[in-house]
């Protein structure tokens, strides 16, 4: 693999070695099998394939997460080593090579900029569009790949292509999990041993939500989930939502969920310090 950090020579290689489909997979580092599940999958789908190592600064509305936010870059680098093959790229750029000045654009995604991750993280879907079109631009890549952890990044990151008129086709791979369950995630490591023990509590409370859904409504489900995650000390619940994944509007009631639309119980919880998001597919009632 080949190790780049500038645009210019970025771009240049591209032009070198560019087969379609050129693939690309967005990443911040701290890399997990989740990351290499959309790394092998875009391998097993083109001939070269681009893996971006990049800490956004503008997609974080906490400056202490940004601060702590882990970069253990030998080891990401030797992961991606044995995935990676000889013409495939790691992009690593700092600021300055993604902000050559400032980027004071403001995007709009109508409803999915005002539910669940848009209220508790204010400013963070903006600064996802800012860098992921930045990329884009870069790159133009034919496939994109991303997780589906990030339920509403997925949706925001369509709607961007759709503004935008990008050619590009977004590839959605499911979750990857620890063993107890957990949703793999780069902030996992920074949890106390005592909240990682506890952690899987929230995967199987969602899950056990799921199956409520033919005898309970919303409301109901929801109290549920959240007394159940917050009987552990420590843990208090952002949201809990149940919505559709294209407009993200939540339900309040079973009577308003649509027969031709698919819906997923999406959670947010602070486990001490950090904070740990998870979503699973809720059955039609």
């Amino acid at each position: 693999m080949k190790i780049i950090t500038g645009v210019d020579k970025l771009k240049q290689q591209i032009k070198v070695s560019h087969l379609d489909p050129l693939g690309f997979v967005p990443t911040m580092g701290a890399l997990h099998q989740g990351h290499i599940s959309l790394v092998t999958n875009a391998v097993s789908q083109c001939p070269v394939v681009i893996v971006s190592i990049y800490v956004n600064p503008t997609q974080f509305n906490d400056k202490e997460d940004l601060r702590n936010y882990p970069r253990p870059v030998e080891k990401d680098l030797a992961l991606l080593g044995n995935v990676l093959r000889e013409n495939d790229i790691v992009f690593m750029p700092d600021d300055s090579e993604m902000y050559p000045a400032e980027d004071k654009r403001i995007f709009s995604f109508g409803s999915l900029g005002r539910v669940m991750e848009a209220l508790h993280r204010p400013g963070h879907f903006n600064g996802v569009a800012q860098v992921v079109s930045r990329f884009f631009d870069i790159i133009d890549p034919d496939l994109a790949f991303f997780g589906q952890k990030d339920f509403q990044q997925v949706a925001v990151v369509r709607q961007l292509v759709k503004q935008l008129k990008y050619k590009v086709k977004i590839i959605v791979n499911p979750i990857i999990r620890e063993e107890d369950g957990l949703a793999m995630s780069s902030r996992n490591v920074l949890l106390t041993p005592g909240d990682r023990k506890n952690a899987p509590l929230i995967f199987r409370t969602i899950s056990e939500a799921s199956g409520m859904i033919k005898g309970s409504d919303i409301a109901e489900i929801r109290d549920y989930v959240i007394k159940t995650i917050e009987e552990k000390t420590g843990f208090r619940v952002e949201y809990f939502e149940v919505a559709d994944d294209i407009k993200l509007i939540p339900v309040r009631t079973k009577k308003q969920m649509k027969k031709n639309r698919h819906y997923f119980g999406c959670i947010a919880v602070r486990a001490g310090k950090i904070r740990l998001i998870d979503n699973i597919k809720f059955p039609m009632a």
